[in-house]
């Protein structure tokens, strides 16, 4: 196999000339009617021969189906009667011989066509080595293989579409793009290093507005990254507020399930609730808290104290308020509980039972405490309206405006190495702003192309791979 030049040093994709093999669907009892086994490396196909009967005159061609048995050669048994796909080099994901095992879903069947390859001379593959092994290979750069780990972590159908995104190559054609217009500006300056008589002078001014101009895009990059990590990883938003304000039956209501219990009973809710779901492609983790209040009932202290943890690790805190009774004291003892810096949405409850009024807050009964710039909304959790104005407000709060328009995000990785890259440019213009030689500018600037290389693979140690792929599933 050849080996794949990736920045200082060589790597190669397959050194020992192994066989791996893993199970890359998703197992669990009764769940899934096909799993695969798949192979890649050099003894592929001899394992698949050896284990898979073919009845008739079926050919083993590359990129066609075959029918038949997983059949054990100690004894002859027939273990599963499955499908084989045959993938030869170059044409497949790793740029490998591939052979996919088709077989019955569940427990046991998947798991004894596994054995049997292992047995047959492949080795169980570690997390991720399938995709690092297309990479070494060239069949993909860097940023694709992170975006099919996310496409299969998506939560979302919009977190899908922008994993897709990536895999088409969009965030790769960026930055690439990016790194050339950096590495253009090293060859001009270089070229002057060595060669100054020679040629032509050199437009400081030109090259100082190419390097502000690169490090500008970067820095939207990074700050469009954010938007990125809410699609990807979400949101937990806790819901607090005094006993009996509607927390749970707010819960229920962006639920749209009844997930939590609902009395007229202050207290009710003893533990955390947590409810999963994905508002305007944004997937959030709801929090239902225990009234925070004094209290002799152990249990329900319980809950409280948990419910002052789900308050330290929010994302957003939703306080829920009375509108009937207004503001209060103990109300705004929450509003002081909610950590410094995490996003707060006020929310006035139980709009139903104002009468008829145009949803806008009415006067509290004591001084309202939140600032003009803090977001507030007001709603009926009994029959739902102004959701869509508390989900507008909610999203809005915590930065998730722009997301609909968000075409590709860099992951925390990438982020850092945009970040670092963003950073050397900076360097590299306080340079030249001193007038310093041209020897000078192009320092950080070879640090900022390198990082952007980091990105995309072109710049990356073995070690760095290893971690990177080992976040992986094992089939993938």
């Amino acid at each position: 196999m050849q080996p794949v030049t990736r920045g200082e040093g060589t790597l190669e994709a397959n050194p020992n000339g192994d066989t791996i093999a893993a199970i890359a669907t998703a197992v669990a009892a009764g769940a899934g009617s096909v799993a695969i086994v798949r192979l890649s490396g050099p003894r592929a196909e001899a394992i698949g021969r050896r284990l898979f009967e073919a009845p008739g005159a079926q050919s083993w061609d590359s990129h066609r189906v075959l029918y038949g048995h997983v059949v054990d050669p100690a004894d002859g048994r027939r273990v599963d009667e499955a499908l084989l796909l045959l993938m030869r080099t170059p044409r497949s994901f790793t740029r490998e011989d591939v052979v996919e095992f088709h077989c019955h879903g569940g427990l046991i069947a998947v798991r004894r066509v596994l054995e049997l390859v292992l047995a047959a001379g492949a080795r169980l593959a570690l997390a991720g080595e399938f995709s690092q092994r297309a990479f070494l290979n060239g069949r993909l750069d860097l940023t694709r293989a992170e975006a099919i780990a996310e496409m299969i972590a998506a939560r979302s159908r919009r977190a899908a579409d922008l994993a897709m995104a990536g895999i088409d190559g969009g965030l790769q054609r960026r930055i690439v793009g990016l790194r050339e217009r950096l590495l253009d500006q090293l060859a001009e300056l270089e070229a002057r290093v060595d060669f100054e008589e020679d040629l032509p002078p050199l437009d400081a001014a030109a090259v100082r507005s190419a390097l502000a101009a690169v490090r500008a895009e970067l820095d939207s990059l990074v700050a469009e990254s954010r938007q990125g990590e809410l699609l990807r990883e979400g949101l937990r938003v806790a819901i607090v507020g005094r006993p009996n304000v509607g927390k749970s039956s707010l819960l229920n209501l962006l639920s749209r399930r009844e997930r939590a219990i609902v009395t007229d009973l202050p207290g009710t809710t003893r533990d955390l609730l947590e409810s999963e779901l994905v508002l305007d492609g944004v997937p959030l983790t709801l929090l239902d808290t225990a009234g925070i209040r004094p209290t002799d009932d152990r249990v329900e202290q319980l809950g409280i104290d948990r419910s002052r943890q789900a308050l330290a690790g929010a994302d957003v805190v939703l306080l829920l308020f009375d509108l009937v009774a207004g503001w209060t004291a103990a109300d705004r003892e929450l509003m002081e509980q909610v950590p410094e810096g995490v996003p707060l949405l006020l929310v006035g409850n139980k709009l139903d039972a104002l009468g008829d009024r145009d949803g806008d807050l009415p006067e509290p009964a004591a001084p309202a405490p939140a600032t003009p710039s803090m977001p507030q909304a007001s709603i009926s959790a009994l029959t739902g309206a102004g959701r869509d104005a508390l989900v507008a407000a909610l999203l809005g709060c915590c930065g998730a405006g722009e997301i609909q328009g968000l075409q590709v995000a860099l992951n925390d990785r990438q982020r850092e190495l945009a970040a670092g890259a963003a950073a050397s440019l900076e360097r590299s213009l306080e340079t030249a702003a001193r007038d310093l030689p041209w020897d000078f500018w192009t320092i950080d600037l070879r640090a900022a192309i390198q990082q952007l290389g980091a990105i995309t693979g072109e710049e990356v140690s073995e070690a760095v791979l290893d971690r990177i792929f080992s976040r992986f599933c094992i089939g993938k």
